[in-house]
């Protein structure tokens, strides 16, 4: 591992960003009841949301993972932004959220139990712990270990990841969402600063570099690939990530969480799309410059050490020390929002249903407790990513097998009304035995098929097992479908309120804007 040092000045400024952190956030926590420490109250305006949900996104996977997947087969990586990403935010902010905040839900599993039953809620809300343990917990733990053996290469990496869980729980445990959300305004603004900079710096020193590759259509500026591509096949861009991403920005209760916490439907709609204009900027902030980093870099081994040689080598002293505060900015604000979405799902999901008399005074300390479990526990697994080979390759490849099979659930359960309770839980129980039975004899299988194309096997076989058995069933009662099930009437009515209001109000001109936007890159980029 290249190892780099740095000055005092820019260790001083880490440590001052830390403190200053860690103080507002416990300056804004609330815990006095379960609606505050869990969902901040339901008070949250459009912007907050936003910022809070770009923060909570900007991954260890975005970070680090992209840019490095983007140094090693170029910008096709972003296509995870753009196909499964800011056009599923939309179809999220229109279709999806009314029904969330209508069903006033703590948790996506609880959404599942209105929808269906209870035996669906419990089943998701197991597999959405694990996920945000083992997937997303120990991949931030793992890649805020990785920048800091950079600058202290002596460093044991099990004592780095236990000092920085101890830094993200000081807050997020004792002040909740609150907390959580207002560190991430913090840290939202100061990783947009700081990835502008770093960005500014890279193309200064490579952009001719980039210019050039556009001139000669190189294969890595290009977003559509052909189908034998071993990053992107242009098929897995329709069929497999929207699927995906439908999974982490609609049924990801660490994302969903920021917007249930909107003070109406309209404010998360535009939460959610402000969160895709700030998404579409990660294509300058991150994607571009893991491609130039080929030429300022040659022959890097580890893909995730790409992002941060970029830090260290790229950023003059003084200007290290933000850039350094920007990248933990990232990791700190996933994984507080890890703890507390994960925290919630089980007090929400199985504490409170074990124990309907619990206060909420009750709720708030088992969640408090959740979290310092859920910490040592990822603290503990983390070490263990490194032998994945990529962060990037380690999460999308183990989300391309949970995802379908939920998704599928959640979609025939919005869009149909004869799916009941008894089809979706034998139609996950499957869903996951057939994933499970995919992951083990891929090989077997579908040979070297890439995984984003396995992913709607995966999908419309979980759909059909669904919807099969619900056939065997009697229908749902009609409370079920009230709050819980799409009506176009419902649209139309939106759409006529919509365009009664001036035309800077209306969120459907802002979504339409997003499309195009998404559109023109592809035109660029093709």
């Amino acid at each position: 591992m290249e190892n780099f040092s740095i000055s005092t000045l820019d260790i001083l400024i880490v440590v001052a960003y830390m403190g200053l952190i860690i103080w507002w956030a416990l300056r804004h926590g609330k815990s006095s009841d379960s609606q505050s420490y869990f969902l901040a109250g339901r008070s949250m305006p459009w912007w907050v949301v936003g910022l809070s949900l770009f923060a909570a996104s900007i991954s260890s996977t975005t970070l680090i993972g992209q840019s490095g997947d983007a140094y090693h087969t170029g910008l096709a990586v972003f296509n995870y932004n753009l196909a499964g990403g800011i056009l599923v935010m939309v179809f999220f902010a229109l279709f999806l959220l009314p029904l969330y905040i209508k069903s006033r839900i703590f948790t996506i599993p609880e959404f599942l139990e209105k929808r269906f039953d209870s035996r669906s809620r419990y089943y998701f809300s197991a597999i959405c712990i694990v996920g945000n343990i083992f997937l997303d917990a120990a991949g931030a733990l793992y890649a805020a270990a990785l920048i800091i053996k950079l600058v202290v290469p002596e460093a044991d990496l099990h004592l780095i990841i236990f000092i920085f869980a101890l830094l993200c729980a000081s807050y997020t445990i004792p002040g909740g969402l609150s907390s959580a959300i207002n560190a991430e305004l913090i840290q939202a603004v100061i990783l947009i600063l700081g990835s502008c900079m770093l960005s500014f710096f890279c193309f200064k020193q490579g952009g001719d570099y980039f210019a050039e590759l556009l001139r000669r259509d190189d294969l890595l500026v290009s977003l559509i690939r052909p189908m034998d591509d071993n990053a992107t096949p242009w098929l897995g861009l329709i069929v497999g990530m929207p699927i995906t991403g439908l999974y982490f920005w609609a049924n990801n209760q660490t994302l969903v969480q920021r917007v249930l916490s909107s003070k109406t439907i309209d404010e998360g709609r535009r939460g959610v799309l402000f969160a895709g204009v700030l998404t579409l900027l990660t294509l300058f902030i991150i994607a571009i410059p893991g491609v130039i980093a080929r030429h300022l870099f040659p022959g890097l081994e580890k893909p995730d050490m790409v992002y941060p040689n970029m830090v260290m080598q790229l950023i003059p002293t003084g200007l290290l020390g933000i850039m350094l505060a920007a990248l933990l900015s990232a990791l700190t604000s996933t994984l507080s929002a890890i703890l507390n979405s994960t925290s919630t799902l089980f007090t929400m999901d199985f504490y409170a249903k074990m124990k309907p008399q619990a206060s909420s005074r009750q709720l708030v300390m088992t969640g408090k407790i959740t979290s310092c479990v859920i910490i040592i526990i990822a603290a503990l697994w983390a070490p263990q990513i490194g032998k994945f080979g990529s962060l990037l390759k380690y999460y999308q490849e183990m989300l391309s097998y949970l995802a379908p099979p939920i998704v599928a659930t959640f979609l025939l359960g919005v869009f149909t009304r004869r799916v009941n309770g008894r089809g979706a839980f034998i139609g996950l129980l499957f869903g996951l035995a057939i994933a499970v039975l995919t992951y083990t004899f891929k090989d077997l299988i579908f040979g070297r098929l890439h995984f984003l194309l396995i992913v709607p096997f995966l999908f419309l076989g979980s759909a059909a097992i669904t919807y099969g058995a619900s056939l065997c069933f009697a229908p749902p009662a009609e409370e079920q479908l009230r709050t819980t099930t799409f009506r176009p009437s419902d649209l139309r009515q939106e759409l006529q309120r919509a365009y009664r209001q001036p035309w800077y109000t209306n969120y459907f001109n802002y979504a339409a804007l997003l499309v195009v936007g998404v559109m023109a890159v592809y035109l660029w980029l093709w």
